[in-house]
């Protein structure tokens, strides 16, 4: 098992960047490039958004999430994204345990997120369902372009001793 470490950090870091970096080649090829709706470092660095970044036991940034905070008790779920070499080793399922746990201490109702569609996405919908995200229409401001899935959950209803590992 991977024994990994998730803090809330400034995406302001070089590792970080590099993940950032790392995170959108990955997408570009996926969906069309007007449909991917992607913060920088410096959207991600702002007031409403918290970075949670994954190490591993030699400090080494190997994924990370974004949790942005709207009005209305609503978050959104921003930026996920791990390292190939730890894909499939549950780095994902405890960001996101992570970001699930945040929102509840900060009073948030509803989580929702938008991601690509199509096969190059299919562990990521796997991931989100396996949390209890259920698919939904659009959120927030998205448009229904036919590249985006979207999906919610309502944390009124989890306990709020969650733990997705």
């Amino acid at each position: 098992m991977l024994l990994v470490s998730i803090n809330i950090e400034t995406p302001l870091q070089d590792d970080v960047r590099h993940l950032v970096e790392l995170l959108n080649g990955h997408l570009e090829p996926l969906s069309p490039i007007e449909h991917q709706y992607k913060m920088n470092v410096d959207e991600m660095a702002r007031s409403d958004t918290k970075v949670f970044v994954a190490r591993n036991m030699d400090k080494n940034a190997i994924g990370m999430a974004a949790l942005k905070i709207h009005k209305g008790h609503m978050g959104e779920v921003k930026r996920m994204f791990t390292i190939e070499k730890v894909r499939g080793q549950r780095v994902g399922v405890k960001l996101l345990s992570s970001v699930i746990l945040q929102a509840q201490r900060l009073d948030i109702k509803k989580l929702v997120l938008e991601t690509g569609f199509g096969a190059g996405y299919a562990d990521a919908h796997r991931l989100y369902q396996r949390a209890g995200f259920i698919e939904c229409g659009p959120v927030l401001d998205y448009e229904d372009t036919g590249s985006s899935a979207f999906f919610e959950m309502d944390l009124n209803f989890l306990a709020k001793d969650l733990q997705l590992d």
